[in-house]
């Protein structure tokens, strides 16, 4: 998995890219939560629960059931958000699935259950160009955790820093009428 703190690096590019009339402060917050929360099925080692199981790590909680669920729950609240039902359940689906997606680039692990509940498959992408993260927080800040964060920038926070320059000059344009 990238580390916890770039899968944060979604929501934050889309966020901010769109704006706070698009995407409001307490909705963006949500984001970021929605993006790392997957990862807490990590707690299943604690309960020995096998990795490859559909409940242990970058299982049920990667999939995009699991996001459209979080999303459809956030969604039901968005006026405590400010925003309306449809840009709540957008974004938060799209926060909560980029984790998923984001692991699938990794190069280690059992893949992600991308499709799970339809498959128990765990998926990888064509290219694993992101340096999986170790589990330990120990390890993290350890030479792996150096050599994984250095991973992190370039296949995670520079392409999701040019995505958010491109909304936020997007959102300069002149209105055409």
């Amino acid at each position: 998995m990238p580390t916890i703190l770039s899968h944060a690096a979604v929501p934050l590019a889309l966020g901010l890219g769109l704006g706070v009339q698009r995407i409001p402060t307490r909705l963006l917050v949500v984001g970021v939560v929605a993006s790392v929360l997957p990862d807490l099925d990590v707690l299943a080692f604690r309960f020995h629960i096998a990795y490859a199981d559909a409940l242990g790590h970058r299982g049920a909680s990667h999939s995009m059931v699991f996001a459209l669920c979080l999303a459809l729950v956030v969604a039901a609240v968005a006026k405590h958000f400010n925003t309306s039902r449809a840009t709540a359940f957008w974004f938060v689906a799209l926060c909560t699935a980029s984790h998923g997606v984001l692991d699938m680039f990794t190069n280690g692990g059992l893949g992600a259950a991308l499709w799970w509940p339809f498959s128990d498959v765990r998926v990888f992408a064509p290219w694993q160009v992101i340096e999986v993260s170790p589990l330990s927080l120990r390890r993290v800040f350890s030479a792996r955790g150096w050599a994984v964060l250095q991973s992190e920038l370039l296949w995670v926070w520079l392409p999701a820093t040019m995505v958010f320059a491109g909304l936020w000059c997007a959102r300069r344009l002149p209105a055409r009428g």
